[in-house]
């Protein structure tokens, strides 16, 4: 069990450094934390390594956005790591990652050890794990390592990883609890400000552990461009409380509003924002009624329809259509947040698949009747947009599309860094 509670540790630690950082240890500045991000073309997860342990190991995990704390399996398979400490049940410690309500009880133990429910939330598999603390170590812009003296994670028995990656040791869940990586963080560097950036990308994208101004990642006029809206409270479902929600009012296509029901699109909260689904998914009446108004914006765009390809209901012929400019001629999709001059616009790149050499696909799913959410916003909805959450302030800032400064999330990757973290 010790070892594979150092993997989620080194998970953790690498990314935010968060609890008791040793005064022993030269630490980069707040906004230097990073992690690097690979994304598997096979399973389209967003995947990303840390090392951890004593001796420090490198290991690879599954990147949750909306994931409530950190896990690994890797406990009692290669290495035992010397610093790894188990916590009492009924310590501190164990009381307040248990003060949240994760979707699921805690799963009972006679043990002295603190256990808490533990789950792939991409098969939806869960366990109890055995919390525990290690040494977790963190790269800096300069490629330097910065180490953590103590970060709780969960070991998890192997069969979670059913599923994941291949390699991946884990998950690493950013969701808004105080056992998430942002929050234990915020604890390890005395500071009140849970913050970080992610920028995802087909390939390449980072997260950045961003208690300082973006400016020196990626540059002011990125930065400077985001729009911001709150990050809402789900007031139903328990199990997303520990989620990134946003209030999507209304949905347009082409400037044009969709006639949809305002509370099904408020249902359980809000739009869900993930990195463990691949394709936006939407309630199956919003579908529905999207669908149909993007293939008439399609067919007034002279768009020629083919027959679908699996998992998606739309698809067109590529030809003549280049999805990867900004302004490609393809319908423009606009969710309409707090107001009509806040609006997160989804243009081609990210509203379309290009499946094979002649055929395109939109890249939103029908989620069936009785999803949680109504819209869950999937990473390919997320790519090359700069995505700062403030969990102090409860708001998200968006950037548009990095497509309108000829970039991507993946240009954001650091030559200094080793280059075993690009091969991921």
């Amino acid at each position: 069990m010790a070892s594979s509670f150092h993997h989620f540790l080194l998970l953790c630690c690498s990314f935010w450094c968060l609890t008791h950082v040793s005064q022993a240890h030269s630490f980069p500045s707040p906004n230097a934390l990073l992690l690097p991000i690979t994304k598997d073309a096979t399973t389209l997860q967003y995947v990303t390594k840390i090392l951890h342990g004593t001796p420090l190991v490198p290991v690879k995990l599954v990147v949750d956005l909306g994931g409530p704390l950190l896990w690994s399996t890797d406990c009692a398979s290669r290495f035992v790591s010397s610093s790894t400490r188990s916590i009492p049940n009924r310590s501190i410690k164990c009381s307040r990652a248990k003060s949240h309500d994760l979707g699921t009880k805690s799963c009972p133990s006679s043990a002295q050890t603190c256990e808490l429910s533990t789950q792939n939330r991409i098969t939806r598999m869960a366990t109890g794990g055995e919390l525990v603390e290690d040494v977790v170590a963190v790269l800096s812009m300069d490629g330097s390592k910065a180490t953590v003296d103590q970060f709780v994670l969960s070991c998890a028995p192997t069969f979670l990883l059913s599923g994941l990656a291949s390699g991946a040791k884990g998950m690493i869940g950013l969701g808004r609890t105080r056992i998430a990586l942002p929050s234990q963080i915020s604890a390890a560097l005395g500071t009140d400000h849970q913050r970080f950036t992610i920028c995802l990308s087909s390939s390449d994208g980072i997260i950045v552990s961003d208690q300082g101004p973006h400016g020196s990642v990626f540059g002011t006029e990125i930065s400077g461009s985001a729009m911001y809206t709150p990050l809402v409270t789900n007031h139903g479902d328990n199990s997303l409380h520990e989620e990134h929600l946003i209030g999507v009012k209304s949905i347009k296509i082409n400037g044009k509003r969709l006639s949809l029901n305002a509370s099904l699109l408020s249902l359980s909260g809000g739009t869900k924002l993930s990195t463990i689904v691949p394709y936006t998914t939407m309630e199956s009446t919003i579908y529905t009624t999207f669908i149909k108004a993007y293939s008439q914006a399609a067919a007034s765009m002279n768009m020629t329809r083919v027959a679908s390809v699996a998992p998606f209901g739309l698809c067109f012929s590529s030809k003549g259509i280049d999805i990867t400019q900004l302004r490609s001629k393809v319908p423009a999709i606009d969710l309409v947040l707090q107001s009509e001059m806040v609006k997160w616009r989804i243009f081609g790149r990210n509203s379309m698949v290009r499946v094979n050499g002649e055929v395109m696909c939109l890249g939103f799913l029908d989620g069936g009747l009785n999803k949680g959410t109504p819209i869950v916003l999937g990473g390919h909805q997320l790519e090359d947009i700069m995505l700062q959450f403030d969990l102090g302030t409860s708001m998200l800032g968006f950037s548009p599309s990095l497509l309108m400064w000829r970039r991507t999330c993946s240009d954001f990757k650091f030559d200094s860094w080793p280059h075993q973290y690009y091969s991921l």
